[in-house]
């Protein structure tokens, strides 16, 4: 049986950040990993990953490193459910630095997420993001 593209299935959708959130608090690459399709691609400046598995590894090495004593941040922009299975989330956020009480402007970033249903769950199929502040000369 089809879902149709309801108040109830936004509300599903827009919960999928909210996971996000709570795996990187706990620095945990498999939880974080685990929001994504086996399929996913996952698209950050300078960064291509293909796959679950490589998302799962990246991140599981980036909360060791660079993302250690972060946290993230996203509120919702806009989103569209498209159908049934598919939804089209647009967010505004970015990760906190360690310390830092507040996102500092110039870690803005605006993310698109590309979800879809999988059984009663919804996943990321694609997420890109790109810097919400442009450079001034």
């Amino acid at each position: 049986m089809a879902i149709e593209p309801t108040e109830q299935n936004a509300d599903k959708v827009l919960a999928v950040p909210g996971r996000i959130v709570a795996a990187w608090q706990r620095n945990d690459g498999g939880a974080f990993a685990d929001v994504f399709a086996e399929d996913a691609t996952l698209v950050l400046p300078g960064t291509f990953l293909a796959g679950r598995q490589a998302i799962r590894s990246f991140m599981t090495e980036a909360f060791s490193g660079p993302f250690k004593g972060t946290r993230v941040t996203g509120d919702p922009v806009d989103v569209r459910v498209l159908g049934a299975d598919v939804a089209v989330l647009t967010t505004r956020g970015g990760v906190i630095p360690p310390g830092a009480t507040e996102l500092p402007e110039e870690n803005a970033i605006h993310a698109t997420w590309v979800l879809v249903r999988r059984a009663d769950d919804w996943l990321i199929a694609a997420y890109q993001n790109t810097p919400a502040v442009t450079a001034r000369s």
